[in-house]
């Protein structure tokens, strides 16, 4: 685990200045936007839930995250892994929430108490599915890059960015590459409007 030596924190109050600031600081590195940026992802859950399915090895540290979705009760994602059969798209989520797949799209990967998973050979239908289940509220989906962020790099760098939180507020962007990560985050009640970007990385 690499210990972060750079940190930069700036506070802004106009939507379009922070998502800019974001995106010109993400550069080419794989980024998640949040599907509602006005909703955002609660951020509380996601540490413990990304070691969690790391140490049971439901999601490794090389799949590459294209969807998420967590809430207090529930927790969904859609997530590229590479396979002897090639790259999959895979689907896990609540069991009872998840819509009918139609086998020609999916195929039935995982059926536990409470957990179902589906594989795909296509990210178009793996998300389209994600999002019939999820509603997309309160997701985050990888777009507007070249490639979905590495698990790794998300678990790496989450964690000492949500330290530097000055209170409770939602995940609406984030980039995570191998030397940096960044994300932004906005308010988690109405009366706070402003948006927070934490960025925390090795200096060269």
């Amino acid at each position: 685990m690499s210990t972060p030596t750079a940190l930069i924190i700036r506070t802004f109050a106009d939507h379009s200045e922070a998502l800019a600031h974001c995106t010109l600081r993400a550069g080419d590195a794989p980024r998640v936007l949040a599907y509602d940026d006005t909703v955002g992802c609660p951020i509380e859950q996601s540490l413990a839930a990304l070691e969690w399915t790391r140490v049971v090895g439901v999601l490794p540290d090389d799949d590459l995250l294209h969807a998420g979705r967590l809430t207090s009760e529930t927790a969904a994602a859609v997530v590229e892994r590479k396979t002897s059969a090639g790259r999959r798209w895979i689907y896990l989520g609540p069991r009872l929430d998840a819509p009918p797949v139609d086998p020609v799209e999916g195929d039935l990967v995982l059926d536990e108490p409470g957990v179902v998973g589906f594989a795909f050979g296509d990210r178009a239908m793996a998300l389209a599915h994600f999002l019939r289940a999820t509603g997309g509220g309160g997701a985050l989906i990888a777009q507007l890059g070249r490639r979905a962020p590495e698990l790794r790099h998300m678990r790496r760098w989450l964690a000492p960015i949500v330290q530097e939180l000055d209170g409770p507020r939602r995940l609406i962007a984030g980039w995570f590459a191998a030397a940096s990560g960044g994300a932004l985050f906005i308010g988690d009640d109405a009366g706070d409007a402003l948006y927070r970007y934490i960025e925390v990385g090795i200096d060269s």
